[in-house]
């Protein structure tokens, strides 16, 4: 058992090697990074995110259509909080350490964004696949299966990706805070390119008219529309990464950087020792303003993860009184919802561009308090825009009222606001009260990543049958949501100490 007295030194001693490689590695970078080029490595953020809102917006109504009940589709978004607790804060520092002479995060970078390319084209042939296996119209096993396989598989490779892509920017900006502001900008900006073609893909319903292989016995029109999405995902992203790693000009750490950086794991045993160590370990040294905003984040992502889940599902479920599997009505309201997702990504994008000057007028602890107290009223909108569509009595009968569809978009919009700043404000804040740590780029990200996908994990294992026991709908979810928003803004405000949010804007 080591002696608790000494941790603080050994931690110190082991961790200094470790920042001093990465120093040297960013000191050979140059000063200032061209904008174009910040620009064109940004781009990959927006490969990755047209893929994750084609995820978003129609995978949970798709696995309802391949006959999992809604109670339990949830479930199946399990995979990504589980892989994201181990695989990105691993790959963080993996990549913090990596000799590689391609650079230290561009072999991540490629090695997930393939890994998307695969996991898109099992999810896409799926129903396909499962009708080679024996499957029918009205039982499916073999599609989930390799649903679910496909499933697994996006969500590792965008953990694979995502913390390199940040962590990338941050090397090559080092400490000019200048162009550090301007990175962040432009990946907030791609992520917003990204959703907004994303949803625009997602909300159209004519694509298999134009990839017309894709529909068969086996693959539907909606199956065929998701397949057909996911050709354009993966042109798209091939495109984006392309562009990225080759104008990410990386400097690979150096044979004495390397070496230092395995004589500070060594002090505390095997690699993989010293990753549980670094990540689990610093824990104890972090101070009551972490903490503070590692319970923000968690609780943020318990108001926001409901509503990932369930959007489109419940624009088609709640508002159009569609089923999935009983006509049309619930596809057209998840093509409406992913309509209300493209708009929701412009004001995310608008609100990136302006993230620095409202962090500098206001703090950016204060910004994110108000901005989930915000997410909170309109989660409660949400309801009462349930509740009305319920008691008027078109639903299951009729088209929805114009005024019942503009009011959910208008919602879906209004969360854009708070959506752009979940992106950013945490990851400055953290980043600020952890540098003292000695922690790496990548590392850092990895423990914010843990406040996370821990809250993800919960929702998804009690969402669905938390809705299910109040009648299956989505209400019940959406309420715990505001509820945890409500509180989380509460606490931005009130316990988020204003010098370190004002110390933190810098890296906005």
């Amino acid at each position: 058992m080591p002696n608790p007295e000494a941790q603080p030194h050994q931690h110190r001693s082991r961790t200094r090697p470790s920042t001093s490689a990465a120093v040297s590695a960013r000191t050979a970078v140059r000063d200032r990074v061209p904008l174009r080029q910040l620009l064109r490595v940004a781009s990959v953020a927006s490969g990755i995110q047209f893929g994750w809102a084609l995820q978003l917006s129609l995978l949970t109504p798709y696995v309802q259509q391949l006959g999992i009940p809604h109670q339990w589709a949830s479930i199946i978004w399990l995979c990504g909080p589980v892989s994201g607790l181990f695989v990105q804060p691993l790959v963080g520092l993996m990549s913090d350490r990596c000799t590689s002479r391609f650079g230290r995060r561009k072999p991540f970078i490629l090695v997930g964004a393939a890994s998307i390319v695969v996991a898109v084209i099992i999810i896409g042939y799926a129903a396909d696949i499962g009708w080679w296996f024996g499957d029918t119209e009205s039982n499916r096993p073999w599609a989930i299966t390799f649903f679910v396989i496909g499933f697994w598989i996006l969500d590792v490779a965008n953990n694979v990706t995502q913390g390199p892509c940040r962590a990338l920017l941050a090397d090559l900006t080092s400490k000019d805070a200048r162009r550090t502001r301007v990175a962040n900008a432009y990946f907030s900006l791609c992520m917003a390119i990204g959703n907004i073609l994303g949803y625009a893909t997602g909300s159209y319903s004519g694509w298999y008219k134009i990839f017309t292989f894709t529909l068969n016995p086996a693959c539907t029109i909606s199956c065929a529309n998701l397949k057909s999405a996911f050709f354009l995902d993966i042109a798209f992203i091939a495109v984006t990464t392309y562009i990225s790693i080759t104008a990410a000009h990386e400097v690979p750490l150096n044979s004495s950087g390397a070496a230092h950086a395995e004589e500070g794991a060594g002090e505390s045993g095997s690699a993989e020792e010293a990753f549980m160590w670094e990540l689990f370990g610093t824990f104890r040294y972090f101070s009551t303003p972490i903490w503070i905003i590692l319970s923000v984040t968690a609780l943020t992502w318990i108001g926001w993860f409901p509503f990932i889940l369930f959007d489109t599902d419940w624009m088609g479920r709640e508002i159009y009184g569609g089923d999935p599997n009983v006509g049309l009505t619930y596809d057209a309201g998840v093509r409406m919802g992913a309509l209300g997702l493209l708009l929701n990504s412009v004001v995310l994008g608008i609100t990136s561009l302006l993230m620095e000057r409202l962090c500098r007028k206001r703090g950016a602890g204060f910004i994110w308090g108000i901005s989930n107290i915000l997410m909170a009223f309109c989660f409660l909108a949400i309801l009462v825009v349930t509740y009305v569509a319920n008691n008027i009595g078109y639903v299951g009968k009729d088209p929805p009222p114009t005024g019942i569809v503009i009011a959910a978009l208008v919602i879906f919009t209004i969360l854009g606001f708070p959506l752009a700043i979940t992106y950013s404000v945490p990851y400055a804040l953290i980043s600020t009260h952890i540098e003292p740590l000695g922690l790496g780029q990548g590392l850092s990200m990895g423990v914010l990543n843990l406040a996370i996908v821990i809250p993800q994990i919960v929702v998804s294992l009690g969402s669905g049958p938390w809705d299910q026991l109040f009648g299956g709908g989505n209400s019940p979810a959406f309420a715990v949501a505001a509820v945890a928003a409500l509180v989380s803004g509460l606490i931005a405000v009130l316990a988020i100490p204003r010098s370190g949010a004002q110390k933190a804007r810098i890296h906005v």
